[in-house]
């Protein structure tokens, strides 16, 4: 017997790319479970699938930095700085990354490569081992939203936040739709993907200078004249990010969907005074914000 769910969820990351370094991603999650009927007549309650294992999946990988913890390039250790917190170091061949943050922002996953079968795996193993016993076997699909128009990858951290978005390395996979005078613009909406391709996007408030950073005494070692600095405290602990200005856009505002569309809005407007503009942000998947000026 086989009961599915479609759907079930998006979990919206980040993950460390040898090519493309610190890549922002949304991924649909559909379930099928294998098993025999339970007392209930059932394999298992559609309520304990839409809640149990959606909070099982967000608990493992949503609103972290994916780690394919078997990359040489990668080195993870405990923070001098702080308690139940880690110190990352990455060197991609697109940028250098630093970072420290609490031990929870970070999915360690044991692997070579971040994809679509080692998440899979990952989280195969942990669901499966919080299932009932009358559940015999779990198949998950991640899958990416199909977007037929432009889209762009970004990475971010909200310090206001009181949830998990406050992690400063989480991220989207997002399309964006751009109207001038009510008329679609396909290539201004081509422009922005092209700006945030695989973007850091760090608030202007956050930055700190080279000697207030928190990071590994390797890191400090490696830091470039290219690095920009970014750092809070939020409720889950203390945040710091070293990124290169080539993979970096610093905004003048928090970065939220409904500021991003802002500031978009904002940024096209200087060029377009005469017209009217609006812009439709998503934040992944069927989620999003819209700005008119």
């Amino acid at each position: 017997m086989q009961l599915f769910v479609n759907d079930l969820t998006v979990i919206d990351f980040s993950y460390l790319c040898k090519e493309r370094g610190i890549v922002g991603e949304s991924w649909i999650v559909d379930v099928l479970l294998d098993g025999s009927l339970n007392e209930q007549s059932m394999v298992l309650d559609f309520a304990i699938v839409k809640k149990q294992i959606k909070a099982i999946i967000d608990d493992a990988v949503d609103h972290k930095l994916l780690l394919p913890m078997q990359a040489d390039e990668l080195t993870l250790a405990d923070s001098p700085h702080h308690s139940n917190h880690k110190t990352l170091d990455y060197h991609s061949d697109r940028a250098n990354y630093y970072m420290q943050s609490p031990y929870c922002a970070f999915a360690q996953i044991d692997c070579l490569v971040i994809n679509f079968a080692t998440v899979t795996e990952h989280l195969n193993a942990i669901i499966m081992a919080q299932l009932p016993a009358n559940v015999k076997g779990l198949t998950l699909i991640l899958r990416p939203e199909n977007i037929t128009t432009d889209y762009y990858h970004y990475t971010h951290g909200l310090k206001l936040h009181d949830g998990n978005c406050q992690r400063i390395a989480h991220g989207h996979r997002s399309k964006i739709q751009i109207c001038v005078d009510d008329e679609r613009d396909a290539t201004l909406e081509a422009a922005w993907c092209e700006r945030w391709k695989d973007i850091y996007i760090a608030s202007e408030a956050d930055r700190i200078s080279a000697n207030d950073i928190q990071l590994s005494a390797l890191a400090k070692n490696n830091l470039t004249p290219d690095h920009q600095y970014f750092s809070y405290t939020a409720p889950q602990g203390r945040f710091d990010i070293a990124v290169d200005c080539k993979v970096l856009d610093v905004v003048d505002c928090d970065s939220t969907v409904e500021l991003l569309a802002d500031f978009i809005a904002r940024q096209l407007k200087k060029e377009l005074a005469s017209k009217t503009v609006k812009v439709i942000a998503y934040e992944g998947v069927a989620k999003g914000a819209i700005v008119s000026v």
